[in-house]
């Protein structure tokens, strides 16, 4: 299924070579694909690539893209200006904060290999710029790599190390920003905003798109799993020497590098009254699959203040196809909600979307019921990283999977019948719990700023 798009500006297509070097193909415009249905990008609903974006050629594919002269969808193996010369389908990996509203279009190969565990954001070219298929979510330059210096990131590690020689969790969290590059970690040397607080070994889901573990042959984790259990005193050191650095900061159990933090509660709950017995204003979250409700009652009780739940869907059926649960159950999930709502805690969930399923006309349908039931206060919007195609057909063949509304218009929807309900991307402060802006002040002032930092580029 194609969707029409009027006499819009079209976005001119790109591929990549054997050689990995990336050009665009006049006469050709962009396609992304949502579920079932392929659709030209536009100047109107592309924005160009984000600081920090990256470009990926896709193997063992032929690229899907708009022909101008004919008005139809084509798939090409090869440059139809070089036919001798194979091409590659493209895509891009948006910054944090960029929600992708369409998947980069492409036809599989027999026999070809999942793709890696990214996101797969639908790209093209115009006006001297990459464009992408996404909107900014969150304005907050949270995890801009910009501002996290590498320079600076060893400066701090090297200051920890000095006061910290035996804590364990430091050095943990060196290799994690020095190493695989992640930016809550280079927060916590840097001194900025939020940091976290890797503590489980295990997990009780067996999440496909698993970044820290996989069990199967044909995908490869991105990072290793902590191997040891932190004592609540090298938590609560870490927890403690960024509150001190950062006013109103953040600090987070459940990262990519480790389980589920909610199996590591014996001690997470007396590292968090280690915590609150010295400070008692830093803001203590916890990311979790949301398993264990009365585990994380007693941590609320400890001192907890807000939780976030990665789900990719609030239908039972389409849930468990992605998290594939090890001893819990989707209800259990849903009663954690309760418990916060219990404790009077903040409840984000931190959706793993992916445009032709998260924005399904029965997900959609389903999302408002949910977030009224649960009084959630935030979503988290974050690209699901694994490979778009299948992704769609597991999820098909768990439950119903509808005609998409369009992400953009689905948030926009939940913003009308819901007004007091964030979205964004990143973890808030207590600070940030009322006062923090949501709704199109956030989706589109920063789309603004993007286009003029990409016009300065350019000049």
């Amino acid at each position: 299924m194609v969707r029409a798009h009027g006499k819009e500006r079209l976005v001119t297509a790109l591929v990549a070579n054997e050689k990995g070097e990336i050009f665009d193909l006049e006469g050709y415009g962009a396609v992304g694909r949502c579920g079932e249905m392929l659709i030209p990008l536009t100047v109107g609903e592309t924005l160009f690539m984000p600081d920090g974006g990256e470009l990926m050629r896709l193997p063992d594919r032929y690229a899907l893209v708009w022909n101008m002269e004919e008005g139809v969808v084509e798939s090409l193996s090869h440059n139809p200006y070089n036919p001798e010369e194979r091409i590659f389908p493209v895509a891009a990996f948006n910054s944090p904060g960029y929600v992708n509203t369409a998947q980069a279009a492409a036809e599989e190969v027999e026999g070809a290999e999942p793709l890696p565990l990214f996101s797969y954001c639908a790209v093209g070219w115009y006006d001297e710029g990459f464009r992408t298929a996404s909107f900014r979510v969150d304005a907050e330059e949270r995890q801009e790599l910009r501002l996290m210096p590498i320079p600076k990131v060893k400066e701090g590690v090297e200051d920890m190390r000095d006061r910290f020689p035996d804590n364990r969790l430091f050095r943990h969290l060196e290799r994690c920003a020095l190493t695989y590059g992640c930016p809550a970690a280079k927060n916590l040397y840097l001194g900025r905003c939020e940091a976290p607080l890797p503590t489980s070994r295990q997990c009780n889901a067996r999440c496909l798109g698993c970044i820290s573990f996989q069990s199967s042959a044909s995908l490869s984790s991105c990072q290793d799993r902590i191997d040891f259990t932190p004592t609540p005193e090298e938590i609560s050191e870490v927890a403690l020497t960024h509150f001190e650095r950062v006013p109103n900061g953040v600090v987070s159990f459940g990262q990519g590098c480790e389980g589920d933090p909610l199996l590591a509660a014996d001690v997470i709950e007396p590292a968090i009254a280690l915590i609150r017995a010295k400070n008692s204003s830093g803001t203590i979250n916890m990311n979790t699959n949301g398993s264990l409700p009365k585990v994380l009652d007693r941590l609320f009780a400890a001192g907890l203040d807000s939780i976030r739940v990665s789900m990719n869907s609030v239908r039972k059926e389409i849930y468990s196809a992605y998290f594939r649960p090890n001893g819990y159950c989707f209800e259990d999930v849903v009663e954690s909600f309760s418990v916060a709502n219990k404790h009077g805690a903040y409840k984000a969930i931190n959706y793993l979307n992916l445009p032709g399923v998260t924005d399904c006309i029965e997900e959609v349908e389903a999302l408002n019921e949910f977030v009224e039931a649960n009084a959630v206060d935030l979503i988290q919007w974050r690209n699901l990283n694994f490979d778009p195609l299948r992704y769609y057909n597991l999820m098909q063949e768990a439950g119903p999977v509808g005609l998409p509304v369009g992400i953009r218009r689905m948030i926009m929807k939940l913003e009308k019948r819901f007004p007091k309900l964030k979205h964004g991307y990143f973890n808030p402060s207590r600070e940030m719990y009322e006062t923090r802006p949501g709704g199109r002040n956030i989706l589109r002032q920063p789309v603004k700023q993007a286009k003029q930092r990409a016009k300065k580029k350019r000049g």
